[in-house]
């Protein structure tokens, strides 16, 4: 079974609470069905992601997540997720909520991009922020 590794890269952000992130993580993916493999999660700067953004997808804009997805087998979710810290700081003070609570709602998008759901379409929107919802609701942390 593969691991959820968790990398900082230009940004002096520090993750707290990682093995219960990990094991959170880990028991989301197992509930919607799969199995985790290497998943690496790597926080970054906006200036990291958007980066990112313009080489990967030729998208000039800032972001909060992207993710890639490098699963081989149907299921064993593998993959890489970038996290803007910037992003997510902002947007939690324009949410209303601690930055914890943001990290972990993008974190747990990423994952939820690799096992299979969508973002794009209103109905895609609902049922993604629905799964959110329900797994930022069994932190427990």
């Amino acid at each position: 079974m593969g691991k959820v590794h968790f990398f900082t890269e230009d940004t002096a952000y520090r993750l707290h609470q990682k093995i219960a992130v990990r094991q959170w993580i880990q028991a989301a993916i197992r509930e919607e069905g799969y199995k985790p493999g290497e998943i690496s999660i790597i926080l970054c700067s906006d200036t990291q992601l958007l980066d990112i953004n313009k080489q990967y997808l030729q998208h000039d804009t800032y972001t909060d997540i992207v993710t890639f997805d490098n699963s081989e087998q149907a299921e064993i979710i593998a993959g890489d997720i970038f996290i803007s810290i910037d992003r997510v700081r902002e947007n939690a003070a324009a949410f209303g909520v601690t930055e914890k609570d943001e990290l972990h709602r993008v974190m747990i998008h990423g994952i939820l991009h690799l096992c299979g759901y969508g973002d794009k379409g209103k109905q895609e929107k609902t049922r993604m922020t629905e799964k959110e919802d329900f797994y930022l609701a069994r932190r427990g942390f």
